[in-house]
């Protein structure tokens, strides 16, 4: 979600400051601004909106100082503007904030009541008066933050700019990433490493509940009990070159081109096809002891949950969960005491509903399975068994390559497990490393499909609303089909398992209600077409994705077709992923909207 990038340098930052803002912009945001100590006291510059809004204020007021911090704010509390974009400051200090403090609002009104006056609606500012109070009252940085900390309630991650000090910021993290940079004669703080990888490739990252004073010469890390620790010092591996488009139009569309690339990537990791074995990278995690599973995820990741439920009770015959992230805490779930393993599945491995989500079940005495993007998350070092899904980079905020990269890596997961628990046989085994293995040639045949998903495009962009319907794995299809559709072209849109159309949502269907249907041959494909052609007969107008084989059995009718490759059930999530997110796609440019950085949307939620 929001972003922080700070420095306490030897030269000016301002520029360096907003070149790290811009590495931010995929995580979403709407406003933004940078504080630094210049004379004596604190100066800042803010914007509402884009970056180039913030730049051109910076051209016509440059702002000086060898010591800085920056954020771009996505809005919670206090609409997105620039009295309520970060940093927020006092005459003493300057913070910027990502998360949320929930007691905010009993804080704010205790500052109040001691004459304290605020100028932003948001709840961030009422960490700069706690902090400026008792400097004020002569309490040195450190001291006034180590107070100041407990009584926050929620999930932050802080950095802190004080006027007396210009060369010292105080970082802090509870719930929301943040890493320290090591540099020559620099120290730097970020909310993750890709801020922070054109001023350095060495860094550490805090731990739950670490806060950290930051000077030029380095940095002393503070545990949750204000007691000095070390935290490893690492190589982040991230490029300092800026990711770009190439010759994409958006990072959106480059993203779904390099799905076969990073699914094949992702596969190499998991798919031996020496032996015909399917791996994973700690073999010594005992899958056999597991009796029940519990998948929790959020959004995109929660469809890649739904199609792994279907996978774990057809291939492993193990009894599944699935919980929305956001829900699970507060259903008082009951789990196993002995052989539950809860999944977690993420992105960004710090989505803040999830994570809290991993430490309940870890309480409940679950073994901990995380699928994510980043290796060096929060989630996946409170792992027991990390599974990376190796997509690279994602930038577009409405998620493409990490879901088709999670799926490969849930079908490994439960091969795995369908193994362990001798559900499967070697000649099984060996037939889903084959189908696996196709997958990667069967998205890139998904994607020379484009310019009929273009051509299909104008026909849906009139519509207000829109259907989505499937069986069986292509249900979350569906469901994910209509969820990217409503982020990035905001037309609305819903996904229906097709059988339960009949039950209610048939009465929406009219002439001017498209009906997406993804239908591959199969098993469940004549009930499939049976419930289109429950639509068809109403009047709406039927839009089939299937192979050519289902195309010609049920084609006739639709307001059009969309041929893809014939695929085994097994890979078919991966490769219908492909029309479903180019369709959204070609909608919104139709549209004119923000692709890659839909409104109101954040590609790391780190408040729930």
């Amino acid at each position: 979600m929001c972003g922080i990038i700070g420095i306490v340098g030897a030269e000016d930052v301002a520029d360096r400051l907003l070149d790290g803002l811009r590495r931010l912009e995929y995580r979403g945001y709407d406003s933004a601004g940078i504080a630094t100590v210049v004379g004596g006291h604190i100066e800042r510059r803010r914007a509402q909106g884009k970056l180039v809004n913030l730049a051109k204020v910076l051209a016509a007021e440059p702002l000086p100082g060898t010591t800085g911090i920056a954020h771009t704010r996505w809005a919670t509390h206090g609409a997105p503007t620039t009295s309520n974009a970060h940093p927020h400051a006092t005459e003493e200090v300057a913070v910027v904030h990502n998360g949320i403090i929930e007691n905010f609002k009993a804080l704010r009104d205790e500052l109040i009541g001691r004459g304290r006056v605020f100028t932003s609606e948001t709840d961030t500012e009422v960490v700069a008066h706690l902090v400026s109070e008792l400097i004020e009252q002569g309490a040195e940085p450190a001291d006034a933050v180590a107070q100041v900390l407990p009584r926050l309630h929620g999930a932050f991650a802080l950095a802190v700019l004080f006027r007396k000090h210009p060369d010292l910021l105080i970082g802090a993290r509870l719930g929301s990433p943040l890493v320290v940079g090591y540099g020559e004669g620099e120290t730097y703080l970020g909310s993750d490493a890709l801020a922070l990888a054109p001023l350095t490739q060495r860094i550490a990252y805090l731990d739950e509940g670490d806060w950290v004073v930051v000077t030029r010469d380095g940095a002393q890390v503070f545990d949750k009990d204000n007691v000095p620790v070390e935290r490893a010092v690492t190589l982040s591996g991230v490029s300092g070159a800026m990711i770009d488009k190439g010759n994409h139009r958006h990072f959106m569309l480059k993203e779904i081109y390099e799905q076969p690339v990073v699914v094949a990537q992702t596969l190499r990791s998991y798919v031996r096809r020496i032996d015909d074995q399917v791996s994973l990278p700690i073999p010594d995690f005992d899958l056999s002891a597991i009796r029940r599973v519990t998948i929790v995820a959020c959004g995109t990741s929660f469809y890649a949950g739904m199609v792994a439920k279907y996978w774990f009770e057809q291939f492993a015959r193990m009894p599944v969960d699935l919980d929305v992230a956001s829900e699970f805490r507060y259903r008082a779930p009951v789990m196993e005491p002995e052989g539950g393993l809860a999944l977690f599945i993420s992105q960004s491995g710090e989505t803040a509903d999830t994570l809290a989500a991993l430490r309940h079940a870890r309480a409940e005495g679950q073994k901990i399975a995380v699928v994510v993007n980043v290796p060096t998350s929060s989630m996946a070092r409170e792992a027991d068994l990390l599974l990376p899904s190796h997509a690279g980079p994602e930038i577009g905020v409405a998620s493409t390559k990490a879901f088709t990269c999670q799926l490969a890596v849930l079908a490994a997961l439960v091969a795995n497990v369908a193994r362990a628990k001798g559900r499967l046989t070697p000649e099984e085994e060996k037939d889903i490393v084959r189908h696996l293995s196709e997958a990667p040639s069967a998205i890139n045949q998904a994607l020379a499909q484009d310019e009929a998903v273009q051509a299909l495009a104008p026909l849906i962009v009139p519509a207000r609303d829109v259907l989505y319907l499937g069986r069986g794995t292509d249900y979350p299809l569906a469901l994910e089909g209509a969820l990217k559709l409503k982020e990035i072209s905001y037309i609305h849109a819903e996904g229906y398992a097709a059988g339960e159309m009949k039950h209610g949502p048939i009465a929406l269907i009219d002439e001017a209600v498209p009906v997406i249907v993804i239908a591959p041959s199969g098993p469940l494909f004549e009930k499939t077409v049976s419930n289109m052609q429950e639509v068809q007969a109403r009047g709406g107008k039927v839009v089939l994705i299937s192979d050519e084989d289902g195309i010609a059995a049920a084609g006739e009718g639709c307001l059009a077709t969309l041929a893809l490759p014939k695929v085994h059930p097994l890979i078919a999530p991966m490769v219908y992923a492909v029309p479903v997110q180019l369709l959204a796609y070609h909608v919104a440019v139709i549209k004119g909207t923000d692709v890659d950085q839909p409104r109101n949307l954040a590609k790391s939620v780190t408040v729930e």
